[in-house]
């Protein structure tokens, strides 16, 4: 098998000529300066100076990052770190040739199949000393730090972690004398009960996406097909519990909205709070805007873990973000650790991850003990939804990390392999088993 260094070679001459224009690469920057991390430990004034990259763009975001990172400065005269916003659109495409042109930051925000990519270039550094001593304070969640530990070696620390469930209205639900459904049958029968000429039953994503991507897997899992590719790289994605995911995916699609192929995380969530559909399977992003885009009391939110198929498991995809760290100077990386010993203290931990309350689910066990976490407003509000998601983490799953954990998982979710094949039927009208089979020769020829 070919070594995926030589595969950013092309990239790097590429996006090399685009360096020089993208400087540090795109972004908005806010809360930074404009240039990317040095990796040098030169600094002025006696002071350390560390960028941080993280992709999470929406301005309630950005800014609580910003206040926190600002307090930490402000209370560390010899230290400065420098938030800068990317996007995960260019994570992909311009990071690489960035990293390796020396324009890249020295922490960076990451995925467990995402840092896979960036390890083959050399510059992810061991955390496991950072870990030891944060772990042995706070202790962080099984189901978070698993993935970014392999080779013996701890390669991130997760920030916060995601993971999906079942929303639904419970208004619609007790007009129609129905309960939250536990099983595939039971959501079928749901689904079809709850769509009106003025409502459907569902709302999913079903364009070329990441989004898709999520939902898709967590059907997946229910249907007992997480296991895509292993540790060695062997894809299993062509079996019979992926075709019958995919089937039941296209099935309740009949009843989402006619242009759901558009859809990527924010049309379902909007489609919901309108009223315009009854059920949605996400994140939870749903808890802090319901009642006022909705228009209706908290009590008409309602969460269940993701419904089983007949031979499936309990489970959703589970993401645990990360921050990977790039620099080799030893001066930064001592910056680091005392950004990260006051980052993961409860209180600045609570109020970093509560930038999304509901949807950044903390990964330490001292963080879910804290008064800190459970005080914020809409934590407080939706506290036994809040605890359901927590409760659905531990079953969480992400496929490249199922079965060991895959050096070539990025070559399949970077593309987005799994919403393309679903794309295959919805486009192509292909079945599910002729899909199906593309994909796997699909994930195949990505890992070549």
């Amino acid at each position: 098998m070919k070594n995926k260094r030589n595969r950013f070679v092309w990239l790097s001459g590429f996006m090399l000529l685009l360096v020089l224009v993208i400087a540090g690469c795109s972004g908005d920057n806010t809360g930074g300066d404009e240039d990317g991390g040095d990796n040098s430990g030169d600094s002025e004034g006696g002071v350390t100076e560390v960028t941080l990259w993280h992709m999470e763009e929406p301005p309630q975001r950005v800014e609580r990052f910003n206040q926190v990172i600002q307090q930490f400065n402000e209370e560390h005269d010899d230290i400065e770190v420098k938030p800068q916003v990317q996007s995960w659109d260019d994570a992909y495409s311009q990071f690489p040739a960035a990293i390796q042109a020396g324009n890249g930051p020295d922490l960076l925000f990451t995925l467990p199949d995402y840092t896979t990519l960036i390890q083959d270039l050399g510059v992810v550094q061991p955390m496991d000393e950072i870990y030891e001593s944060l772990n042995e304070e706070h202790g962080f969640t099984e189901s978070a730090i698993t993935p970014y530990q392999y080779d013996d070696t701890t390669w991130a620390l997760p920030i916060f972690g995601m993971v999906q469930a079942l929303w639904y209205r419970a208004d619609f639900l007790e007009e129609e004398g129905l309960e939250a459904p536990q099983t595939w049958e039971e959501l079928t029968a749901a689904v079809q009960a709850l769509d009106t000429e003025d409502r459907n039953g569902i709302a999913l994503p079903a364009s070329k996406s990441l989004a898709t991507d999520q939902v898709l897997y967590t059907f997946m899992i229910t249907a007992g097909a997480k296991d895509i590719i292993d540790g060695d790289n062997n894809i299993n994605f062509n079996q019979p519990a992926t075709v019958k995911a995919y089937e039941m995916y296209a099935e309740l699609l009949e009843y989402s909205p006619n242009d759901s192929n558009t859809y990527t995380w924010g049309e379902p969530q909007a489609q919901f709070n309108s009223g315009n559909a009854a059920m949605a399977i996400e994140k939870g992003q749903y808890l802090a805007p319901f009642e006022e885009e909705s228009g209706r009391p908290a009590e008409d939110l309602g969460v269940v873990p993701m419904p089983v198929a007949e031979g499936g498991e309990e489970g959703s995809i589970y993401y645990s973000n990360g921050i990977m760290m790039l620099t080799e100077d030893e001066q930064k990386q001592e910056a680091i650790k005392t950004f990260f010993d006051y980052l993961y203290t409860p209180e600045n931990y609570a109020e970093f991850i509560n930038a999304e309350p509901g949807l950044f689910l903390p990964v330490t066990e001292s963080a879910m003990e804290s008064d800190a976490y459970w005080s914020n407003e809409v934590v407080s509000q939706y506290e036994e939804e809040v605890r359901t998601l927590m409760d659905i983490a531990e079953n969480g799953a992400l496929f490249g990390f199922t079965d060991g954990v895959s050096s070539e998982v990025g070559q399949i979710s970077g593309p987005n392999i799994l919403a393309d094949t679903l794309g295959q039927m919805i486009s192509n009208g292909m079945s599910a088993e002729e899909a199906v089979e593309w994909g796997q020769q699909q994930m195949e020829a990505a890992i070549e």
